[in-house]
């Protein structure tokens, strides 16, 4: 279990944090069920990667070639049928792996008060440190007041919140897109979050495709909203994009994978090739994710 102490000031050796790394494998029937088999086969399909990743293996790898990571799950088993991992299973083996590791947790916002138990316990008993969503694979409107409990637990414990934005490639290919409502995910329904949890840390993962100026426009806005880079490749970043984070987001934009669907070797590479300068290169590959994930009263972000 990660205790307090544990959080990103372990990581700062390391040359780079990548903010968004799948578990996609856990014990028992989870990420082996057939479901969750038919959307791995369809992600595979579209994005040319096969891998399966327990924590033990994600560790492993990204030990080896000295880069941090958030990992997580996505709980989405009430509108795909998917078992997912348990973000307890998730948390306990992280810790076990604290040189490198940092986990998130994920709960069905569907599931009301037991979503709000579920996230108070692993924040309280598991040290997570930050959460994830996906409206379109979870199936909600991030800007349901319904779902604004939930987000006020979490802005109360001083944790970051990750949401999926744009395109996914989760049901792509797939017989009516794996039932997958694209539309849940537009990134303006989270100026609306921003807004109204002013104190709550927001990670929009990936540029957000096809809503990119969207995207672009809220994390310019709402000083507590964030970017991970996930999902593309950066050689083919839309060059709006990568003048915003050479110039107007410099310190908004962090690397992500998507590993196992993209590797961070391939990230890093063809970021390399973009032309940021020494300065920025630093702030997105660690600096940022330092600042975000050490929160407000931690040095950890003085990189």
């Amino acid at each position: 279990m990660i205790s307090e102490g544990d959080g990103p000031r372990r990581f700062a050796a390391r040359s780079a944090i990548d903010m968004h790394v799948h578990v996609t494998e856990g014990t028992g029937e989870a990420g082996r069920d057939a479901a969750s088999r038919s959307f791995q086969q369809a992600a595979a399909s579209y994005f040319g990667s096969d891998a399966q990743t327990t924590v033990g293996a994600i560790a492993d790898y990204y030990r080896r070639i000295d880069i941090s990571c958030v990992v997580f799950a996505v709980d989405s088993e009430s509108t795909t049928g998917r078992k997912p991992v348990a973000s307890e299973e998730i948390a306990e083996l992280a810790a076990e792996h604290a040189d490198v590791m940092i986990p998130f947790g994920s709960v069905d916002p569907w599931r009301g008060e037991v979503a709000r138990r579920s996230a108070r316990r692993l924040i309280e008993h598991y040290g997570v440190k930050g959460f994830k969503f996906h409206p379109s694979t979870q199936g909600f409107e991030p800007n349901d007041t319904r779902f604004y409990p939930l987000y006020e637990l979490i802005e109360s414990a001083g944790l970051p919140v990750v949401f999926h934005t744009g395109q996914t490639g989760i049901g792509a290919k797939m017989r009516g897109g794996g039932g997958i409502r694209l539309k849940y995910s537009n990134p303006m329904l989270l100026d609306d979050v921003a807004a109204d949890f002013p104190d709550l840390t927001i990670i929009m993962a990936h540029p957000s495709v096809p809503w990119q100026d969207e995207g672009l426009a809220v994390a310019l806005h709402k000083q507590n909203v964030y970017i991970d880079l996930s999902g593309w490749s950066p050689k083919y970043f839309e060059p709006k994009l990568v003048t915003y984070v050479k110039r107007l987001l410099t310190d908004k934009v962090m690397f992500g994978s998507d590993y196992p669907l993209i590797t961070p070797q391939r990230w890093l590479d063809d970021f390399a090739g973009l032309g940021f300068d020494e300065d920025v290169t630093r702030k997105v590959l660690r600096g940022n994710a330092l600042r975000v994930l050490g929160g407000a009263n931690s040095t950890a972000g003085q990189d």
